[in-house]
């Protein structure tokens, strides 16, 4: 069970596929967080209903 090293241009491409998907997702949760403040700032904060106690 002996691994082969990668051959020297296999890395690469890896990396730019790695970089590409880190810039996409960091992108995406940018644009989450962004949507998620403006919600939040459009309504009202929610009282909560007092609860019964029972017992």
């Amino acid at each position: 069970m002996d691994r082969k090293p990668p051959k020297s241009g296999a890395g690469e491409g890896r990396d730019e596929r790695l970089k590409a998907a880190l810039k996409a997702n960091i992108a995406r949760r940018k644009a989450q967080a962004k949507a998620r403040e403006a919600g939040a700032q459009d309504q009202p904060p929610v009282e909560s209903a007092p609860r019964d106690k029972k017992g």
